[in-house]
């Protein structure tokens, strides 16, 4: 692995960017209507449960990515086999991620841009910055994180002053039961939430491993309250029918404002959030998918695989979908049953079960 070190504020500021990520630019849980905001707190509580048993992972071996340890409790050729497949899944959701963003900026900026221009240029700078390493990555977002910060609060003053919130769109609560609401959560939960599995990868550089449990939890609770906060805003400006027709409704939101007849067009604001955020979940999910590679192969110097690995994810982010509702169908309707539940949930669960067996009567480190 590479020899660096994260504080615990830059774990925390990585998780909340992470999980924001491109989280921003969908109708996140739309499908509970006016309740998406309690179907995003709902999905947070579970998503606090994952990350509570990748961290079970992690105190068994405090040391060593998810990567290495799953040899460590299957045996080495079965964790090898497993290893690999979940290299193949931190290249996959980058490269959906990766779509995302190039589909953002042609259908709301960049119309006459070729898709693969836009990606290309996003995987440039994702490469560069895997290069230089996890600890460059981290100091990066502690600055950017800022920048998110001051961008969402200018945001909300915004449009709070534009006076184009209306309550009554949030009204009523559960109008069909809490039923639909659950059930929207189990697909919130894998997108965002559960996707903090990346973060097995990450956890070991850390310098204070006492405090990776606090700290993660911490940074969820932040994430999963602000992306309910985004929605719900959205929901109160536009209505449910125009959120879940639109295909960035955060941007449509920013649309709308207007103040004192000259103060409008604020795009640039939610553009550079988007691009900020995409950057950031594309990075940790390419960074761990080549340290991933490094670390099962052996490969010293794991910098010279990310330009290979950047190709092909670019490649497979064009190729991922014909067209951007083909790519959102397979988001919402086959990748969270077949590729999030058992990467994100059911292996986890039974690597915790095995490594628990195994280690029952050694003391576990503490990384509380």
């Amino acid at each position: 692995m590479e020899k660096a070190k994260i504080s615990v504020r830059q774990l925390f500021v990585l998780i909340v960017l992470f999980v924001i990520g491109s989280s921003l630019l969908v109708p996140l849980a739309i499908e509970a209507k006016q309740d998406a905001w309690l179907a995003i707190l709902i999905a947070l509580a579970g998503g606090c449960c994952l990350f509570l048993v990748y961290h079970g992972l992690y105190s068994y071996y405090p040391d060593v990515p998810l990567t290495e340890y799953v040899q460590k409790i299957l045996g080495s050729v079965l964790g090898k086999i497993l290893a690999f497949f979940y290299v193949l899944y931190f290249m996959y959701i980058s490269a959906r991620v990766m779509r995302d963003f190039g589909e953002l900026l042609v259908k709301a900026f960049y119309p006459e841009t070729p898709l693969f221009v836009l990606n290309a240029l996003m995987t440039i700078v994702v490469v560069y910055a895997v290069q230089k390493g996890i600890e460059v990555l981290a100091r990066t977002g502690e600055l950017f994180f800022v920048i998110m910060v001051l961008l969402g609060f200018i945001g909300i003053i915004l449009i709070a002053i534009a006076g184009i919130i209306q309550i009554s769109n949030l009204q009523p609560v559960l109008e069909e039961g809490l039923q639909p609401v659950i059930k929207t959560s189990f697909t919130t939960l894998y997108f965002p939430f559960g996707e903090v599995i990346v973060f097995t990868m990450i956890l070991p550089f850390l310098n204070r491993t006492e405090k990776a449990k606090k700290t993660g939890l911490l940074a969820l609770g932040l994430s999963g309250i602000l992306l309910a906060l985004v929605m719900a805003v959205n929901i109160s400006v536009l209505g449910v029918s125009l959120v879940s027709r639109s295909h960035f409704p955060l941007l449509s939101t920013i649309q709308s404002i207007e103040i004192a007849g000259f103060l409008e067009r604020l795009d640039i604001t939610f553009m550079l959030a988007a691009i900020l955020g995409c950057f950031f979940k594309i990075c940790l999910f390419f960074y761990a998918a080549v340290a991933g590679t490094s670390n099962l192969f052996k490969i010293k110097e794991s910098s010279k695989l990310a330009y290979p690995m950047g190709v092909v994810v670019l490649l497979l982010s064009i190729t991922i979908a014909s067209n951007y509702s083909e790519h959102v169908h397979e988001g919402l309707k086959v990748v969270p049953l077949y590729v999030h539940l058992p990467f994100q949930v059911l292996i986890p669960l039974i690597l915790l079960l095995i490594a628990f067996v195994k280690n029952r009567k050694k003391p576990r480190q503490n990384a509380s």
